[in-house]
């Protein structure tokens, strides 16, 4: 089967490359040091982007060198050809090859095809006992092009795009760091950064990568866990706030999303659909938050119904409603507590909130509006991330 798609999308980044000159504001305290990376030439990242799969679709741009989990040549596969990768007795197959692990490498610069997407790097698919896992072993820097196009919009100033690629690759070393005896470092969803191959990247995505080339921020020598989000609402949030243990370099401060599409929302529910999505406690009377952030986001919430009470978590009641954030106040229009009547159960609830995602580190949508003002990607990260040193990592 021929593979598609790829030409148009080669055409595409290489022929919208953009120069930009160099950037006028230096943050004045801060200072770039440099810290050890793995003596490598260059850091590789291992993507997760098939997990517990029956089958993948696999392939080359150009021809490709096909190994075992020890490394020893299989054979070759032919450009722009598909070939479904399968489980077989603990086992990959892939045409005629069978292995504990298949490797693809592509020659001459080539790029791999894994599910329905081109990327660079090589390609690794691993038998798992819930299926086949499919790897992609890229370039950190590579990685980052696509990176910054998944996370953000590459026409927004290219300040704020080197404050991404900063964060970005500073996520992407602590959890190489930290996912060291797993199958991969990363995920490519949300959930880890998004990151959807060559169709991401673009010139000015490029352009930010390698200005910034191997700048970390760090705290204490290491590398820092550099979370970031859409939009915080006005002020983003400590660490110990939302998740567990509080973190020197995750702290609140001030955040300039103001006039961004995130920095405020409105979501309205009808009683019974709202009591559809929260169960165990009949038509939903009054929802009350017992404990909040000194930022607003709710930590707990006090649900009453004509049939009990419970209280959910902020997270679990964002997930339930699927809200942008935790930081919301409920508002009902409904007929007072304690009454059966028609217009309650016919009554709404609004819900009233502000920001995009869990509020901790950087803001995307204040980066941009820093950047728009004149901001440089220094002091913006290192407004986000205190007692932070930018440091430039050191082949």
């Amino acid at each position: 089967m021929q593979l598609k798609g790829f030409p148009q999308t080669l055409l595409f980044y290489k022929n919208s490359l953009i120069q930009f000159g160099k950037q006028t504001w230096w943050f004045s305290i801060a200072c770039c040091v440099a810290i050890a990376a793995p003596a490598q030439a260059s850091v590789e990242m291992r993507v997760g982007i098939e997990e517990a799969v029956p089958q993948v679709t696999v392939g080359s741009s150009t021809r490709a060198l096909v190994r075992d989990s020890a490394g020893r040549d299989l054979g070759e596969i032919a450009a722009m050809n598909a070939f479904i990768a399968q489980s077989e007795n603990g086992k990959v197959k892939v045409d005629r090859w069978k292995s504990t692990q298949i490797w693809i490498e592509p020659t001459g610069g080539g790029y791999v095809f894994i599910g329905d997407r081109w990327y660079r790097g090589k390609t690794c698919v691993i038998p798992t006992a819930k299926g086949l896992t499919a790897v992609n072993y890229v370039d950190l820097e590579q990685y980052l092009y696509s990176v910054l196009g998944g996370e953000i919009f590459p026409s927004w100033p290219i300040e704020s795009l080197k404050a991404q690629a900063v964060v970005a690759r500073s996520y992407a070393l602590y959890q190489r760091q930290t996912k060291a005896n797993s199958l991969y470092d990363v995920g490519d969803t949300v959930r880890s950064q998004v990151y959807k191959g060559i169709l991401d990247e673009t010139g000015s995505t490029q352009t930010a990568v390698n200005a910034t080339a191997g700048e970390v921020l760090t705290h204490q020598g290491r590398i820092i866990e550099a979370v970031f989000h859409s939009a915080s609402g006005g002020h983003t949030e400590n660490v110990e706030n939302v998740w567990t243990r509080p973190l020197p370099y995750l702290k609140a401060v001030p955040d300039y999303d103001q006039g961004s599409p995130e920095y405020e929302w409105v979501k309205t529910f009808s009683r019974s659909e709202l009591s559809a999505r929260i169960t165990g406690v009949g038509n939903i009377i009054s929802m009350e938050p017992e404990k909040t952030t000194p930022y607003g986001r709710v930590r707990t919430m006090r649900i009453v119904g004509d049939a009990g009470t419970r209280t959910m978590t902020g997270d679990a009641l964002r997930n339930a409603l699927q809200l942008k954030s935790t930081k919301f106040t409920v508002l009902s229009d409904g007929a007072v507590a304690g009454t059966k009547s028609k217009e309650q159960a016919n009554s709404t609830f609004k819900i009233k909130g502000g920001g995009y995602g869990h509020g901790l580190g950087m803001s995307q949508w204040g980066a941009h509006n820093l950047a728009q003002r004149g901001v440089g990607y220094q002091q913006i990260v290192l407004h986000y991330y205190k007692n932070t040193i930018l440091a430039k990592l050191q082949k």
